[in-house]
């Protein structure tokens, strides 16, 4: 084998990716556009296949020594295949369009133009090249809220809560109308009017038709006993937010809660 192929198949001077996205702002249930750039590389080489999808960092909970720990770990939620198999000309370029949809339950990664930290969700794109080390390509999103989730995140804001991190966990979220092996939770660090609530969790599942808004109250030490209703889940239709002051609904639920479960 000719030294320079031999250097293609561990990646040197092989095919590169390049994916180039039309907006990197999208919400769930949207779609995005772009085109990948598919670039020759010093010598002939068989593409066994293209793919592009949505990928998302998420943390996983395991057992180590007897505790439990966390990592992280790229899970690639939806994937589309763009045409078949074909030979990569040295040097050839080629170009190939996608539109990938967006799933509802996507997790947002921006509020008010300003990423949320930890949050990592992208457009992956694969290049499988035979006999070498696979070529690929990350663009970040921005994945804004739908405005009836923005109304909850806006009605938080309004009430004094102060946004502290969002993750993305595997696992589900009984009750809800989930899909996805992940769900995403905002955490939001409680003001003083609020005695002995540390913070709020929120999360939204969505799907076309409505979404299900989960709420979960974490104490500080001694307020709430084991269970309870320290967690709340209802729909909420995509064009059902406006029209109702969530602030004070949100005020109303968590007030009541605290004095129910106040020692």
């Amino acid at each position: 084998m000719p030294f320079k192929k031999l250097l293609a198949s561990f990646g040197a001077g092989g095919a590169s990716v390049e994916t180039a996205l039309t907006d990197a702002d999208v919400m769930p249930g949207g779609s995005v556009d772009g085109e990948v750039r598919i670039r020759g590389g010093s010598v002939n080489q068989q593409i066994q296949g293209l793919t592009v999808g949505l990928q998302a960092r998420i943390e996983v909970e395991f057992e180590t020594e007897g505790e439990d720990a966390e990592r992280e770990q790229d899970l690639r939620f939806t994937a589309v295949r763009l045409g078949g198999a074909f030979e990569l000309q040295a040097g050839a370029e080629h170009t190939v369009p996608f539109t990938l949809g967006v799933p509802w339950e996507t997790p947002i990664t921006a509020i008010d133009g300003q990423s949320l930290r930890g949050m990592k969700v992208g457009v992956a794109t694969e290049l499988d090249i035979a006999r070498a080390v696979d070529s690929s390509d990350l663009d970040l999103l921005r994945i804004r809220p739908l405005p009836a989730q923005q109304a909850i995140l806006d009605a938080f804001i309004r009430l004094g809560f102060r946004f502290k991190s969002a993750d993305i966990e595997r696992g589900h979220i009984r009750g809800t109308r989930q899909q996805l092996p992940f769900y995403q939770e905002i955490e939001f660090l409680a003001p003083q009017q609020y005695s002995g609530l540390h913070e709020v969790e929120l999360s939204f599942v969505a799907d076309d038709n409505a979404m299900d808004v989960v709420l979960e109250m974490d104490k500080r030490s001694g307020l709430f006993r084991q269970g309870g209703d320290t967690i709340r889940v209802f729909e909420l239709g995509h064009h059902e937010h406006q029209g109702t002051d969530w602030a004070a609904y949100l005020h109303q639920w968590l007030s009541d809660a605290i004095t129910r479960h106040r020692f």
